[in-house]
C-alpha cells in the first residue's frame, strides 16, 4: 500500500484495512480472519488497539507453527503492519494486544472529515452516530424474579445489565423485545396456593394488605410444606388441579401473581426500567409441540424413567420430563426458545443472568442446534447469546447480605442511595438553594445512577463489592463524578450567556489546540464503542469511554479557555458535543442526568 493512499471510511475502518494485510501476512493459512479493532481503553497506549493475537493463537496453538505464544503473534502482526501516514508509532501491551497512534499529521488531513461529522451531530442529533448492526429483531431476557419472593440485590445486576443491554440495541436501530421470564409457574404455587386457602377460605377477600408481606407469607407457607406430611400431599395436589386449569385454582394463582407484580413494578419504576412480562405459564401450552419436535429429530431419549437430551461433553443430560411426568425449566426455555425463533422472529436472543447458569444455557443452546432451531455457526443468525454475570459482594467479601443474614431488598438498597445523596446534597447548602421537588429529584437522578454505574462499570463476569461509600464519591470513575462533570459543562455554556442552538447554525468547530484534537478524536470513537459494547454484550467498555471522555474534556478545559476567548464559539460547540454525547451515554446506562449541582 502506498504511503499516501487513502481509504473511504471511519478511523477504525481505515485501520481495518492496514490490520487486514498485516493478518494475511502473519497467518496466511487463516483467511476468515476479521481485524477486531477497538478504541484503546487506556488511551496512554494509543488511539486504538488490535485484539486479534489471542484469537488467533487458539487457532494456531498445537499446528505446525513459529509461535510460542500470543505475544508473538501480535509482534508479527506490528512487524507486518503496512507503512502509512495515518500511523505514528505502535507497540505491543499485554498477551499480544496491538496499540497504534494515530500520526498528528494524518489527523491534520482528515480534520475537514471529523469537524463536519462533528457539526452534522450537533445540527441533526445524536441519533445520526447510532452504529448499523446487521440484526434487526432481538429478544433480551433479563430481571425475571420469582412470584411471591420480593426483589433483592441479587435481581440487581440482570435487572441492569439487561436494560443497558436493551437500550444500546435499541438505539442501534434494533427492534427489542424486553421479556421479563418470571418465575410464574411450578411447584411452589400448589404450596402458595394451599396456605391462601388455609388462610382465606374465601378469595373474595384475598389482596395484598390482607396478606401483608408476601415475602413473609412464602416463607410461612414453605415452613408448613417442609414440617406437615398432610398439607404436603394436599399442596402437590393443587398443582395438579392448577396445571389442569381448575378455575378456582387459576383465580388463587392470579390473585398472588398480581400481589407479586405490585411489589416489583415499582423497583422498576425506581430504576426506570421497562419490560413485557412473559413468564413461564406463557410458554407452558407450548411445550408439547416443542418436545414433539425434539423427539421427531431423535433427541430425546428415555433415561431413568425420565425423558432427557443427551449433550455431546456433558455428563448430565438435559431433563426435559421428569420421572413424574412433570415439565421443569428445560421444558419451558426449549418451548420459550422455539416460541422467540418461531413467532416472534427474533434474530438474537439474549439472556441475562448470573454465571451459574451457563452450562444449563449451553445444553438448550447445543440442543438447539441439533434439532436445527439455531444454526451450528456461533456467528450466524439467528442465534442465542447467554450473558453471565458475577455476584454482588459485600465489604467483608462475602454475598452481600444484612446485619441479619438476610438477602438485602432491592428497593430497600434504592431508596437508602437517594437518602445518603439527599443528605450529602443538604450537607452543601443546596436545600436553601433549590426547591425541594429539585433537590428530591437530584438526589434521585445521582443515588440510582450511583448504583448502576457501580456495577455496569465492571466487567459483568466478575464479581464486584458493593459500597456505599465507593459508589457516592464524586471524585473517580463514579456517576457522581460523570453527573457532576456534565452539570460543569452545562454550566460553563450558561455562563457565556451564549444561545448555543443560534452557535450550531452559524458557528464552526476548529481542532487546532491538541488537547481540542484528543477530545474530538474520543467524541469521534463513540458509535464504533456503542458497537463493540453491543457485540460483545459487555456495557463496561461505554463506562469506559464516558469515563476516558470526561478525562478527555478536564485536559481540554485546562488547557484552553473557552469564554471570552478567540475561539468562544468552536470551543463552547465542543463543550456542546461533550455535553451531548455524555447525556446519550448516560441514557444508555439508563442514568438520568443532572444539569447544575
Amino acid at each position: 500500500m502506498a504511503n499516501d493512499q487513502r481509504i473511504a471510511g471511519s478511523p477504525r475502518q481505515q485501520l481495518a484495512k492496514l490490520f487486514e494485510e498485516s493478518l494475511r501476512l502473519t497467518i496466511p493459512d487463516e483467511l476468515d480472519i476479521d481485524p477486531a479493532i477497538a478504541p484503546c481503553q487506556n488511551p496512554k497506549f494509543g488511539d486504538y488497539q488490535c485484539n486479534n493475537a489471542m484469537g488467533l493463537w487458539s487457532k494456531v496453538k498445537g499446528k505446525s507453527t513459529q509461535f510460542k505464544n500470543p505475544q508473538q503473534i501480535g509482534q508479527a502482526i506490528k512487524a507486518n503492519l503496512p507503512s502509512s501516514e495515518m500511523l505514528d508509532g505502535s507497540s505491543i501491551a499485554g498477551p499480544g494486544f496491538v496499540n497504534v497512534k494515530l500520526s498528528g499529521q494524518w489527523i491534520a488531513k482528515s480534520l475537514p472529515e471529523f469537524l463536519q461529522s462533528i457539526q452534522n451531530m450537533l445540527m441533526d442529533g445524536i441519533e445520526t452516530w447510532a452504529p448499523k448492526l446487521s440484526v434487526k429483531r432481538a429478544v433480551v431476557d433479563f430481571s425475571s424474579p420469582n412470584i411471591a419472593k420480593e426483589m433483592h440485590v441479587g435481581h440487581l445486576r440482570s435487572t441492569i445489565i439487561g436494560d443497558t443491554l436493551a437500550r444500546m440495541l435499541e438505539y442501534s436501530n434494533v427492534e427489542v423485545l424486553r421479556r421479563n421470564h418470571v418465575g410464574d409457574w411450578g411447584t411452589q404455587f400448589g404450596m402458595l396456593i394451599e396456605f391462601l386457602f388455609e388462610k382465606f377460605p374465601s378469595l373474595e377477600v384475598v389482596n395484598d394488605q390482607a396478606i401483608g408481606d408476601l415475602e413473609a407469607f412464602y416463607k410461612a407457607s414453605k415452613l408448613r410444606f417442609d414440617s406437615d406430611p398432610d398439607f404436603k400431599e394436599r399442596a402437590q395436589r393443587a398443582v395438579v388441579s392448577l396445571q389442569a386449569g381448575e378455575e378456582k385454582y387459576r383465580r388463587a394463582w392470579a390473585e398472588i401473581c398480581k400481589i407479586s407484580r405490585t411489589g416489583y413494578e415499582k423497583v422498576y419504576e425506581h430504576l426506570g426500567v421497562e419490560l413485557e412480562e412473559k413468564g413461564e405459564s406463557f410458554y407452558n401450552p407450548y411445550i408439547p409441540n416443542a418436545l414433539e419436535l425434539l423427539n421427531k429429530e431423535g433427541l430425546i431419549e428415555e433415561s431413568e424413567g425420565a425423558r432427557v437430551i443427551f449433550i455431546e461433553g456433558k455428563k448430565i443430560p438435559l431433563i426435559v420430563v421428569k420421572r413424574d411426568g412433570g415439565y421443569n425449566y428445560a421444558s419451558t426455555d426449549l418451548a420459550a426458545l422455539w416460541y422467540r425463533l418461531n413467532e416472534e422472529k427474533a434474530e438474537w436472543i439474549i439472556y441475562v443472568t448470573d454465571v451459574g447458569q451457563r452450562e444449563h444455557f449451553e445444553m438448550l443452546f447445543a440442543a438447539a442446534k441439533r434439532a436445527g432451531w439455531l444454526p451450528a455457526d456461533d456467528k450466524a443468525y439467528p442465534k442465542a447469546s447467554h450473558v453471565g454475570f458475577g455476584l454482588v459482594l459485600g465489604e467483608d467479601g462475602k454475598r452481600f447480605r444484612t446485619r441479619s443474614t438476610e438477602t438485602v431488598k432491592l428497593v430497600d438498597l434504592l431508596i437508602e442511595a437517594k437518602s445518603r445523596c439527599k443528605t450529602a446534597l443538604i450537607e452543601r447548602g443546596k436545600d436553601k438553594e433549590w426547591t425541594e421537588e429539585e433537590l428530591d429529584k437530584t438526589a434521585e437522578a445521582v443515588g440510582y445512577g450511583a448504583v448502576k454505574y457501580a456495577d455496569l462499570k465492571n466487567n459483568r463476569t466478575t464479581n464486584y463489592t458493593f459500597s456505599f461509600d465507593q459508589m457516592l464519591n464524586d471524585k473517580g470513575n463514579t456517576a457522581v463524578y460523570l453527573l457532576y462533570a456534565h452539570a460543569r459543562i452545562c454550566s460553563i455554556i450558561r455562563k457565556s450567556g451564549k444561545d448555543i442552538e443560534e452557535l450550531k447554525k452559524v458557528g464552526k468547530i476548529d481542532l487546532a489546540h491538541p488537547d481540542e484534537r484528543v477530545l474530538g478524536l474520543h467524541l469521534l470513537q463513540f458509535a464504533e464503542v456503542v458497537e463493540d459494547s453491543c457485540t460483545n454484550l459487555l456495557p463496561n467498555g461505554l463506562c469506559e469511554y464516558l469515563y476516558n471522555l470526561s478525562e478527555d474534556f478536564t485536559g481540554f478545559y485546562t488547557n484552553c479557555q473557552v469564554v471570552g476567548s478567540a475561539e468562544e464559539t468552536s470551543r463552547l460547540l465542543l463543550c456542546e458535543a461533550t455535553a451531548v454525547v455524555m447525556r446519550k451515554c448516560f441514557h444508555l446506562l439508563g442514568i438520568t442526568p443532572v444539569y447544575k449541582i
